[in-house]
């Protein structure tokens, strides 16, 4: 057995540039400079006497002894989050480091609400948040970038564990002068599939819209512009068109200031479902519960 074995920091290193092909990317990504994140791989390569990463000036090229080195350090690393977590977890609740990914459509809108209180009640948990799309939060989480991710429902997550915090219902939102004078509920069937917009590919939002309208030509037809809730609104206030937003985030004043109104989407599966989750079997379950409870109070 070699006297000298690899460290957690050097396959981190190693890890964050398989993810981003990139070096300064992943550099970033390790909060380090690039010249730290080089040198450790560097050393790593030296420390095993192979040639992991190919280096050019535009390309980062992993050899095949490089892909299976970076497959089993996810499990290295995952085995020492598990460690790092069971001790964590056998002391005080909800207290220390915590990482959460929280998706762009739930953050803005419901953590103003909750954090104050939770940093007031909880003083010695520091809480790390991340904004990411559905898709890399849950990357995020599986790869051990996360401990945990709030989160809309119904998505693929692969094995997690999950609270639920509440449900949030859509609403339809358009210019307030719309000529068809819209009624109290807006029924799938009178929104026009040429004047939709959603957000771009990788928000679950979209999804979920989609999803509670049924009506497949929707997915065909609407125009993906917006890259926010907030870009799509002020894109329905300049009349081009109309989007659907959820109730968190109405309530949370993102109609405030714009001839925007909006009514409730109108059918059996209009909610989507907020949760926390978590990879499956985590000695930390039972923390990430009470987290559930304090977010679900809030």
């Amino acid at each position: 057995m070699s006297t000298y074995l690899p460290t957690i920091k050097q396959l981190q290193y190693l890890v964050s540039l398989h993810e981003q092909q990139h070096f300064g990317r992943a550099a970033e990504a390790s909060f380090v400079s690039q010249s730290t994140l080089s040198a450790g791989i560097r050393e790593l390569e030296s420390l095993l006497g192979v040639t992991l990463v190919e280096r050019s000036r535009r390309v980062v090229r992993f050899t095949p002894l490089g892909n299976s080195v970076v497959e089993k350090a996810h499990r290295v690393l995952r085995e020492a989050e598990e460690l790092a977590e069971l001790v964590q977890a056998a002391g005080k609740p909800l207290s220390g480091e915590l990482r959460m990914s929280v998706i762009p459509t739930i953050a803005p809108f419901l953590l103003p609400r909750i954090l104050p209180r939770l940093r007031k009640e909880r003083p010695q948990l520091r809480l790390f948040l991340r904004e990411e799309t559905s898709d890399q939060a849950l990357e995020s989480l599986h790869h051990g970038r996360a401990d945990c991710v709030l989160l809309a429902l119904p998505f693929a997550t692969g094995e997690v564990e999950k609270a639920t915090i509440c449900r949030d219902n859509l609403y339809v939102a358009f210019p307030k002068d719309d000529p068809r004078d819209p009624p109290a509920e807006i029924a799938p069937a009178m929104i026009d599939e040429g004047r939709l917009l959603l957000l771009e590919d990788g928000h679950c939002l979209k999804e979920h819209a989609l999803a509670a309208c049924n009506r497949p030509e929707l997915n065909a037809s609407a125009t993906m512009i917006g890259t926010s809730l907030h870009t799509l609104v002020q894109m329905v206030d300049n009349g081009l068109g109309v989007t659907m937003l959820p109730e968190m985030a109405i309530e949370a004043g993102i109609l405030h200031e714009t001839d925007v109104v909006a009514r409730p989407l109108k059918g059996s599966q209009t909610s989507r479902e907020i949760a926390l989750v978590w990879r499956a079997n985590s000695p930390r379950s039972d923390e990430f519960r009470l987290l559930a409870e304090e977010l679900r109070s809030g």
